[in-house]
């Protein structure tokens, strides 16, 4: 009997595997309707069309971000392209440093979280995802890996919007 419900166990692990948004990074990522997307302190999601620049951020397992820093102008619609350039599962969330601090928290507690917004990504080892983004508030804000043990060693990375 206690085969039968380690074998149950173990189907279902593997059969639920992609529910979880921090299992492979394989999941899809679904287009984003910036027509009612919701302000966030940091900005909004931003219409692909209207963005005029584009700027690579590289992921490494060495937990940094290269840049790790960007300045954006006020108003500004930006592509990113976040290129995971190691061997582990890596993310790009923005946000504010307190709420980055709590979401790291969280996803301490909660690994397998799942979560879709339009201002993160999860990249698989070698792969590129991208975000648009409309940054139409001034400040300084943050960029981070939430995946735990990631944020704490501190792949972390700045924007200043002026």
């Amino acid at each position: 009997m206690q085969k039968i419900a380690i074998a149950a166990a173990i189907a279902l692990m593997v059969a639920s595997e992609p529910l979880f948004a921090h299992g492979d990074g394989a999941r899809a990522k679904k287009p984003v309707d910036s027509s009612n997307a919701e302000q966030k302190p940091f900005g909004i999601a931003g219409d692909p069309k209207l963005a005029k620049r584009t700027m690579k951020i590289t992921m490494n397992d060495t937990m940094r971000f290269s840049p790790a820093a960007l300045t954006i102008k006020r108003g500004e619609t930006l592509r990113i392209v976040a290129h995971n350039s190691g061997k582990v599962l890596h993310e790009m969330i923005l946000g504010t440093e307190d709420e980055l601090a709590k979401h790291a928290e969280l996803m301490r507690k909660f690994p397998d979280m799942e979560h879709d917004e339009p201002h993160m990504v999860h990249v698989k080892p070698g792969h590129t995802e991208d975000m648009v983004w409309t940054f139409n508030q001034p400040g300084e804000f943050r960029f981070a890996c939430l995946i735990p043990g990631h944020y704490e060693a501190g792949m972390v990375g700045k924007i200043i919007v002026e």
